[in-house]
């Protein structure tokens, strides 16, 4: 240890320090001028919202049930966006016909909506819904 701090306090065969030319030409001003002309680090743009992978929805039954595969057949030959309309346009008029019906029987409103959820859970079931 003795023999370290002797020589970093000595110049060498050379006449510079323990650390050599490097350690005398980065020190002192010279290190604070060449900081001030470099640039700083450029740091890349983080978004801070979370990334979310969108849910998809897709029918469980899809290819189950006895009219599946005449429904599956008729989305691909009308087009999604199209099959898409004239379902929703059947279930609507599907809705309307059992609350006719429910007004007829004098059924409440509850019992209306247990009749519409009965009515999906067999249209999944029969493949009406793939």
């Amino acid at each position: 240890m003795a023999a370290a701090a002797s020589l970093s306090a000595n110049q060498g065969l050379l006449g510079t320090s323990f650390y050599g030319a490097w350690g005398n030409s980065i020190s002192g001003d010279d290190y604070h001028t060449m900081l001030a002309k470099t640039a700083p680090p450029k740091q890349a743009k983080v978004s801070r919202k979370p990334i979310r992978v969108q849910p998809m929805m897709k029918n469980v039954n899809e290819g189950k049930g006895l009219f599946a595969p005449l429904v599956v057949v008729t989305r691909n030959v009308v087009g999604k966006k199209r099959f898409n309309q004239l379902r929703g346009k059947a279930i609507a008029l599907h809705s309307q016909v059992i609350t006719e019906f429910c007004k007829s029987i004098g059924a409440d409103a509850k019992q209306r909506q247990g009749l519409i959820r009965l009515a999906k859970k067999n249209g999944e079931r029969l493949g009406f819904l793939a």
